[in-house]
C-alpha cells in the first residue's frame, strides 16, 4: 500500500472507529448499517457525489451544505449526518469511501461475520454465490458475506480477498505466471 493510501486508511479507520463506538453505545447499529448501505450505493452509483467529496473546487461551506442536504434526502441517522458535516468542515470528505468500507467490516465483525471481496470475469449466479459463501464459511469458521465485483480483464476464474488473505485463480494471473516462466527459460 502506498504511503498516501495508508495515511488515508488510517484517518478513515479513526473516524470509523469513533462513529462505530457512538452508534454501539447508543444502540444504533441497525441505523448505522442502513447508513453504510445507502452511502455505499451512492458512492458506487453517483459520479457527482464522488466528485463532490474529492474535488478541491468545492469550498468548505458548499460541501457542508451539500452534505447536510444529501444526508436529509437519504434519511441518514444523526450520527452519520454529524460525521459528514465534520468531514466537510475539516476538508476530509475524501476519506468517506474508506470510512464506509471500514464501518461495513466493523459491523460484520460485530455480527460474527466476514466479508469476502470477490472479483469475477462475469457475474456469479445466486447459486454460485451461495456455494462460494458456504465453502468460505466452512474454511474460516464464520459466516461469510460476498461483495462481488465484475472485471472482464481477469478473463475467467476468481480473485477472493477475505481478511488478510487473497486467493487468485484468475486466468489472467495464470497467463502472467506462465509468461514469467517462459522468460526465465528463454
Amino acid at each position: 500500500m502506498s504511503e498516501p493510501a495508508s495515511i488515508t486508511q488510517g484517518i478513515a479507520g479513526r473516524y470509523a472507529s469513533a462513529v462505530f463506538d457512538i452508534a454501539k453505545e447508543g444502540n444504533n447499529l441497525k441505523a448505522m448499517e442502513q447508513d453504510v448501505n445507502a452511502l455505499d450505493a451512492a458512492l458506487s452509483e453517483s459520479s457527482d457525489f464522488r466528485d463532490l467529496i474529492t474535488s478541491p473546487l468545492y469550498g468548505r461551506d458548499e460541501q457542508a451544505g451539500a452534505m447536510k442536504a444529501i444526508a436529509a434526502k437519504m434519511g441518514l441517522s444523526e450520527t452519520m449526518t454529524n460525521l459528514m458535516g465534520l468531514l466537510a468542515d475539516k476538508r476530509r470528505l475524501f476519506v468517506l469511501p474508506g470510512i464506509v468500507g471500514t464501518l461495513r467490516d466493523m459491523l460484520a465483525t460485530d455480527r460474527g461475520e466476514m466479508t469476502a471481496e470477490v472479483t469475477t470475469a462475469t457475474a456469479l449466479s445466486d447459486d454460485q454465490k451461495k456455494k462460494l459463501a458456504s465453502t468460505l464459511s466452512e474454511t474460516f469458521g464464520k459466516t461469510v458475506g460476498i461483495k462481488e465485483t465484475v472485471d472482464a480483464s481477469i478473463l475467467g476464474g476468481l480473485i477472493v480477498k477475505i481478511g488478510s488473505r487473497m486467493i487468485d485463480t484468475s486466468i489472467a494471473s495464470k497467463l502472467n505466471a506462465l509468461q514469467n516462466n517462459m522468460k526465465e527459460v528463454g
